[in-house]
């Protein structure tokens, strides 16, 4: 049996409390973004454009681990005062029995179909017998390090895109590939080429990795080194922020004639976006899902009309 300490710190505070509570005993101590989920989830990493952010999130929700024979009491009032926290915040205990974790976390991932073709499984699922049909496609994909295992809104708008749109022999560019699921359904679904690319070297990895397990040819780069002519569609899910500074640069890789999927954003923010995309695609709401919302565009042709 194990005990879980679960409290919310704020950003100056939390990374030293974690670090005082594994020296105290704790078996582990993660912090996580309190408002994860909500409209005021933070991103944690530098964008193209941005300076990069405080290294932590404004609330943030620290998980501890014990094992239940220890003091809790007496372990998080040690911790606190090695962190220098005076007015310790209230927090919660609750005990954890001893379980087979992997099994436990496998089981919150259980196949996802997008539409009536398209279908994420993970590899330790079994094929469902609807995605063994003929014109079915399956995209193997685990939960890792990336971002992108289509259980997302943002993931699901994009992929539902692509399914429904069809980019049968066109150029394709992921931009902000994550675990690479776009890149990888749009090759699925019939694209003659596809390239990836992201700021994060780890998720470049993470999509190598998931091209091999699909068996699809795509050629994912850092975004230090990305080079790709322009293509037929380009679709970057990333956040409002990173979306509007990356304007120039997207509405350059689309070729005339060609279309624009962007993802990430907010019901509330989409307004704002779309007019920075203006000089080069107009941008209309394809559709909404919890929040979310995913924009698409055809760039004007070389006679200004779109086709």
């Amino acid at each position: 049996m194990f005990v879980e300490v679960l409290l919310i710190e704020d950003r100056q505070r939390a990374e030293a409390l974690s670090d005082a509570l594994l020296e105290a005993g704790a078996l582990s101590a993660t912090i996580e973004d309190a408002d994860a989920g909500g409209l005021d989830e933070q991103p944690l990493y530098g964008e193209p454009g941005l300076a990069v952010p405080a290294s932590g999130w404004n609330r943030s929700r620290i998980v501890a681990l014990f094992d239940a024979s220890v003091d809790i009491e007496h372990v998080m009032g040690a911790a606190f005062d090695a962190a220098g926290i005076a007015d310790a915040p209230a927090f919660e205990r609750r005990d954890v029995a001893d379980e087979n974790w992997v099994q436990l976390t496998q089981a919150q991932f259980d196949p996802i179909a997008i539409g009536d073709r398209l279908w994420i499984v993970p590899s330790w699922h079994e094929t469902p017998v609807e995605a063994r049909q003929p014109d079915a496609i399956v995209l193997r994909l685990d939960p890792g390090m990336a971002f992108g295992t289509g259980d997302h809104p943002t993931t699901r708008l994009c992929l539902s895109w692509l399914a429904q749109n069809g980019v049968g022999g066109q150029r394709v560019i992921d931009y902000g590939c994550g675990s690479g699921i776009l890149a990888i359904a749009a090759k699925k679904l019939g694209a003659a080429s596809v390239s990836g690319t992201d700021i994060d070297d780890q998720a470049v990895a993470a999509s190598r990795a998931n091209a091999i397990a699909n068996d699809v040819e795509i050629g994912f780069s850092s975004s230090a080194t990305f080079a790709a002519e322009p293509a037929d569609l380009v679709v970057a899910n990333i956040l409002s922020n990173p979306l509007k500074v990356l304007a120039p640069l997207l509405g350059s890789l689309v070729v005339p004639g060609g279309r624009l999927v962007l993802s990430g954003i907010l019901e509330r923010q989409w307004t704002e976006v779309a007019a920075v995309y203006a000089p080069w695609i107009r941008l209309d709401l394809w559709r909404a899902e919890d929040g979310w919302v995913c924009l698409a565009g055809q760039r004007p042709g070389r006679d200004g009309a779109e086709s």
